[in-house]
């Protein structure tokens, strides 16, 4: 009997090196990309702890293409998963995901794609594992690895629990011969721990790479006048940067601010249109627009090499989310920035907005019955079924609060009980499910349809019969010479004949109930768990405290220490490094460093002294200060006529 296609694209154990080469175009690996793919091949199960940037993914979309089958990619972030599944299309390698706001249709197509088509890699959110359909389906798919990324949020000590990961070890039961590899950027000593136990790892080979980051400079400034000292520090340092702020408002404001004093830059949230995101982030990506404000959900899947700087406008809720987030800098290697900027009024701002976040059990369930209200959902139905989500709309409705109607839906989604996707976006897709000989019949006979089915295939090709498709109304309009309404009418017309299954354009953010709809009061909320989780969160917002409120340690210290991996040895380029207060102090390489900085503004036309001292924010002003001197008195500076400093 021959076998699907997906069970002999790739012969067992092909070579590594030639996959690497072939697909991304690369000689060598980075470190330990090979052992952890070498282990994996030797059907060990594998934690990989590598940082951002580090190369997590091609440590199972290798052993992927290596082995005939087909790897199963269980990940929670359904941004990232797209943007995976589209970055290895863009490679030949065949994949797709299934998520939340899918058409069951294009669920069930894909599940037998995975099963019978050429598939090497399906991405999965965790809460889909606990459908019966996917338990069906995934017994009958040839898997060859179990890639758990994201591995952290399996973890009660994480900073990011999500009870549907705990389904995994269900999950391994129904594929018992199968390794697993799980992948984390960030990890105490308690998560790597647990993550081991809670996904019951065997014959496990452990790597880890160092959390230091050498190229990166961390630092912090206390400042009540965060848009004067962003621009400095936007002024001293050349480069793409990002900017996180807190609030979708604030990206506006700030980026508004820059670009009133001439500095190139544009916001970005999940609030934008999919196309007015993606447009932003594809000319931040080009350097076509050098500073991009966003929230924090921004950098997850863009690999781009040249950030020379990141900078927190709002303190972060956790130490890991900022490793993460400031390790979206200076991925070719070179030195790049992190700073945080923070004022007096946000080290008690940070606990108030944790506490805020943990809304008490008896809210929850006022919320989750409003949800119930809201979309007419009666008790112990419509599990697994999505809703278009309007947050302003719902909180209206009942007169809640938006900001506490959030975090309690965002309490709800840790719970396991609902998932929230703010940033959805379907394009819209066609799948033709007529034969082609009964469609050719179909033409014949209705000719009014003909034109379309013929653009459709023209444009798209036979890929229309085996899945769905994404399509542009604009395209297909502008190929017939039709407008796109028109062209709207036809499709829908042809889904309800039950010639095709078209699904349009989606952007409204969704809300899924996970599990059969209970009555609020029997809603499974475990009061000790949640106020467990709400400690744990105010322990780790202290952490953040601490480190930005330190003033004696180096701040990569600080950060590895938290990671338990202990250095003796100060990183040299954070602000407590370079902070030398008394003057015989100042060694010969900060000098010269100092110096190199004050000669590059003088270039730029800058001579004023407070000028000087403003636009050069990574040193402290008495060290600038004293660099001036030292060079007046070394003769490389001098004044001239207008009293501006220039160089002699």
């Amino acid at each position: 009997m021959m076998l699907p296609a997906a069970y002999v694209t790739m012969p067992v154990q092909a070579d590594i090196h030639h996959i690497l080469k072939q697909y991304w175009g690369y000689d060598t690996f980075r470190p330990l990309q090979k052992e952890i793919i070498q282990a994996v091949l030797a059907r060990q199960d594998v934690l990989a702890l590598l940082p951002t940037s580090g190369g997590k993914s091609i440590c199972f979309q290798i052993p992927a293409l290596a082995q005939t089958g087909i790897c199963l990619v269980i990940t929670p972030l359904i941004a990232l998963m797209k943007d995976q599944v589209a970055q290895l299309k863009q490679r030949q390698i065949p994949a797709a995901a299934i998520f939340t706001g899918m058409h069951a249709h294009e669920i069930d197509v894909t599940l037998d794609n995975a099963i019978y088509g050429k598939l090497k890699l399906l991405y999965v959110s965790p809460e889909r594992l606990t459908t019966e359909l996917f338990q069906a389906r995934v017994q009958k798919m040839r898997i060859n690895l179990l890639a758990i990324d994201e591995a952290h949020c399996i973890s009660q000590w994480g900073y990011d629990f999500r009870p549907a990961y705990l389904s995994i070890a269900h999950l391994r039961q129904l594929v018992p011969d199968v390794s697993m590899i799980a992948l984390t950027a960030t990890a105490t000593r308690a998560v790597k721990q647990d993550i081991q136990e809670k996904l019951q790892l065997r014959n496990v080979a452990v790597f880890q790479t160092s959390f230091a980051r050498e190229n990166i400079a961390y630092a912090v400034r206390r400042t009540e006048d965060k848009p004067r000292t962003l621009r400095k520090v936007l002024h001293n340092l050349a480069g793409s940067a990002i900017i996180y702020a807190g609030t979708r408002k604030k990206t506006q404001i700030v980026a508004a601010f820059l670009n009133q004093h001439h500095i190139p830059a544009t916001f970005y949230h999940a609030g934008l249109p999919h196309a007015v995101r993606a447009q932003r982030q594809e000319a931040w990506i080009q350097n076509t627009i050098r500073i991009m404000v966003a929230t924090n959900a921004f950098g997850m899947g863009i690999d781009k090499p040249d950030v020379r700087l990141v900078v927190h406008l709002d303190l972060p809720s956790t130490l890991e989310a900022y490793y993460q987030e400031a390790g979206r800098a200076g991925r070719d290697g070179k030195r790049a920035y992190a700073i945080v900027l923070y004022a007096k009024r946000d080290l008690n701002a940070l606990p108030a907005r944790i506490r805020n976040a943990h809304p008490s059990v008896t809210y929850l369930k006022t919320v989750y019955q409003h949800l119930a209200n809201y979309y007419q959902v009666a008790a112990g139905t419509h599990a697994m079924t999505t809703y278009d989500f309007d947050g302003k709309d719902f909180a209206r409705v009942f007169q809640l609060n938006p900001v506490d109607a959030y975090a309690a839906t965002k309490q709800l989604e840790r719970a396991g009980i609902i998932q929230l996707n703010t940033a959805f976006c379907q394009p819209s897709q066609v799948h033709i499910t007529t034969p082609r000989q009964d469609l050719h019949a179909f033409q014949v006979t209705h000719a009014a349809y003909d034109s379309y089915i013929q653009a459709l295939i023209r444009l798209y090709g036979g890929a229309l019969w085996t899945n769905f498709c994404q399509i542009s109304e604009k395209q297909i309009a502008q190929y017939l010479n039709q407008s796109v309404t028109e062209v709207i009418q036809k499709l829908q017309a042809l889904s309800q004949l039950h010639i095709i299954r078209y699904i349009a354009q989606n952007e409204q953010p969704q809300l899924t109930f996970i599990t059969p709809r209970y009555p609020a009061s029997h809603l499974p909320l475990d009061t000790k768990k949640l106020t467990e989780r709400a400690e744990l969160a105010q322990e780790k917002a202290e952490a953040v405290l601490h480190y930005v409120t330190h003033l004696n340690r180096c701040r990569a210290q600080i950060l590895l220490a938290y990671f338990d991996e202990i250095s003796y040895q100060a990183c040299g380029a954070c602000d407590i490094c370079l902070e030398v207060p008394p003057k015989d102090m100042v060694t010969d390489a900060l000098y010269q460093r100092c110096k190199a900085l004050v000669l590059a503004q003088l270039q730029m036309g800058i001579g004023k002294l407070c000028d000087l001292i403003d636009n050069i924010a990574l040193y402290e002003e008495d060290i600038v200060l004293y660099t001036i001197r030292q060079m007046l008195e070394n003769r490389e500076l001098k004044y001239d006529a207008a009293y501006r400093l220039v160089a002699c």
